[in-house]
């Protein structure tokens, strides 16, 4: 499907959505500073408050949310927008424009309708109509949905927490998920909405993706055996089946994975993984630091 509409309306796809992104923080900071010194509520006017785009038609509110930073704190701010500037540039190199743009702004869209669902429902219990949603709903989630798909994209990847610890981008995935699983069942029902709002488009992207690079996936071993067959490997026993593994046990080293980009084998570097690109015309290898990034051979 996205393939479909990427070929209709790809041309209308924004290039560097994060940069516009990150500016919007930069705004809400400056708007939140002003708020400070001056004592004026600058940013209640850019909440979504599903109550007063209804009542007041203040429909405004429908994007100025997005200017609303996570968090106050100057120097987390800094660092924050720095590091998901990176995550975002490189999310848009891997996955494309197009692609790109459907994730953020699917959970832009998430979010807003998540806001009028936990609206309408609150009205439908109570019987009464709900100020102060617009506490709920921030892009927090958003960036977290941004940080865990680059954690699912490349889960290997060190990165220097806070410029000092190196850690692996799939421990880390795994310490934020736990600490939105505690968040989840700390807050009340407009912060649990808020929360799987956000994050739903994080979870279709993991439900539609993780066939496609799943090793179990029909066509990737149908590739992988043709392969195989085609470099003289066994094609139904051992590490030549195509049901077989990425790691070669054969006697000597004898290698049968080599990334096409950097020519790295399971022999040289056995931490790495073996993948086949389905969008490749033929069967053509890479590892995993480079089977989201390579120039996809189209003939």
């Amino acid at each position: 499907m996205l393939d479909k509409l990427e070929r209709k309306i790809g041309r209308f796809a924004i290039p560097n959505l994060i940069n516009y992104l990150i500016g919007g923080y930069v705004i809400g900071y400056i708007m939140y500073f002003i708020q400070v010194s001056t004592g004026a509520s600058v940013l209640s006017f850019a909440t979504l408050e599903p109550y007063y785009i209804i009542h007041n038609f203040q429909f405004w509110r429908l994007i100025t949310w997005v200017l609303i930073p996570p968090n106050q704190s100057i120097v987390f701010a800094i660092i924050m927008m720095i590091f998901y500037w990176q995550l975002g540039r490189v999310l848009e190199q891997t996955w494309g424009t197009f692609r790109f743009n459907v994730y953020i702004f699917g959970g832009i869209l998430f979010t807003i309708i998540g806001a009028f669902v936990f609206y309408g429902i609150y009205y439908l219990i109570h019987g009464t109509a709900v100020i102060g949603v617009g506490t709920y709903f921030s892009t927090y989630y958003i960036n977290m949905a941004i940080f865990l798909a680059f954690a699912v994209c490349y889960p290997d990847m060190q990165v220097m927490l806070y410029f000092l610890i190196p850690i692996r981008m799939k421990w880390l995935a795994i310490f934020y998920a736990v600490f939105v699983l505690v968040d989840f069942f700390s807050v009340g029902w407009g912060g649990k909405v808020a929360i799987i709002a956000s994050l739903l488009n994080f979870i279709l992207f993991f439900l539609a993706t993780r066939k496609h690079y799943g090793k179990f996936d029909p066509k990737q071993m149908y590739r992988k055996y043709q392969y195989k067959k085609a470099s003289g490997g066994n094609s139904f026993t051992g590490q030549g089946s195509p049901f077989g593994g990425a790691r070669s046990n054969q006697p000597g080293g004898k290698r049968m994975h080599k990334c096409e980009i950097c020519g790295r084998t399971e022999v040289s570097n056995p931490e790495l993984e073996f993948r086949y690109c389905s969008r490749c015309v033929g069967a053509h290898e890479y590892c995993n630091d480079h089977i989201f990034t390579h120039p996809h051979i189209t003939k």
